[in-house]
C-alpha cells in the first residue's frame, strides 16, 4: 500500500465509479427522466458496470418490426390467404428459420395450427416494433400467448403450465377458474430453431 495517495487499484475503482455514474446519467436521459432502477443485493462494481452498459446498448438499439427486418434480409412474405396449406407449411418453416437468423425465436406455438401461427405472425407477431438485438449478441423471444391478457393466460394454464405453476396460480388467484389441463394438439415447438 502506498504511503501517499491512492494506489492503482483505488484509482481503477474511482474510474469505474465515474463510468457507472456517466452510464446512469445517459440512461436517465434516454428514459426522459423516468428511469427506475434497483439492485439485486450485493454486486461487484465490474458486474454493475457491465450490466448498465448492456442496458444502455439495448436502449440505444434501433427499433423496427421483425416483418421489415425479414424483408430487408430478402425473405418473401406472402399473405396467409394467398397460400394453400402445403405452401403455407413451407412458408411458415422459411419464416421461422429466417427469424432465427435475425436472433428472434418463437415459442409456445403447439396449440395453434400452422395457418393460425402464420396468420398470427403475419398480422401481429411480426408487426411489433422491437430493438434490433442482432448486433448486441442477444435474442428476442416471442410467443402468441405472450401478451399476458386473460385469454393468453388461460391458454398457458390449459396447455403449457406445469402442475406446480397451475397450483401456484390457484393459490395466488383462488377466485379465478382454472381451465382443465389439455394435451397440446400439435408438436412443433421442440423442432423450432433455438438460440445456441
Amino acid at each position: 500500500m502506498p504511503l501517499f495517495g491512492p494506489g492503482p487499484e483505488d484509482e481503477a475503482d474511482v474510474d469505474r465509479e465515474i463510468r457507472i455514474e456517466k452510464i446512469e446519467r445517459e440512461l436517465e436521459d434516454l428514459s426522459g427522466g423516468s428511469m427506475t432502477s434497483g439492485n439485486f443485493g450485493e454486486t461487484s462494481p465490474s458486474l454493475e458496470e457491465a450490466f448498465l452498459t448492456r442496458v444502455c446498448e439495448f436502449e440505444k438499439a434501433p427499433y423496427d418490426t421483425n416483418f421489415n427486418r425479414l424483408l430487408h434480409c430478402g425473405a418473401e412474405m406472402t399473405p396467409p390467404a394467398e397460400l394453400d396449406d402445403p405452401n403455407l407449411h413451407a412458408k411458415l418453416h422459411d419464416v421461422l428459420c429466417a427469424l432465427a437468423k435475425i436472433r428472434c425465436f418463437v415459442e409456445n406455438t403447439d396449440h395453434l395450427t400452422d395457418r393460425e401461427l402464420y396468420t398470427w405472425l403475419w398480422s401481429e407477431g411480426l408487426r411489433e416494433e422491437t430493438p434490433d438485438l442482432s448486433q448486441l449478441g442477444g435474442a428476442w423471444h416471442m410467443s402468441p400467448i405472450g401478451s399476458g391478457n386473460e385469454e393468453d393466460t388461460a391458454i398457458f394454464l390449459k396447455y403449457y403450465a406445469s402442475k406446480k405453476e397451475r397450483r401456484r396460480w390457484q393459490e395466488e388467484f383462488p377466485n379465478d377458474a382454472l381451465p382443465p389441463r389439455c394435451l397440446l394438439p400439435y408438436d412443433r415447438d421442440r423442432n423450432l430453431p433455438r438460440p445456441e
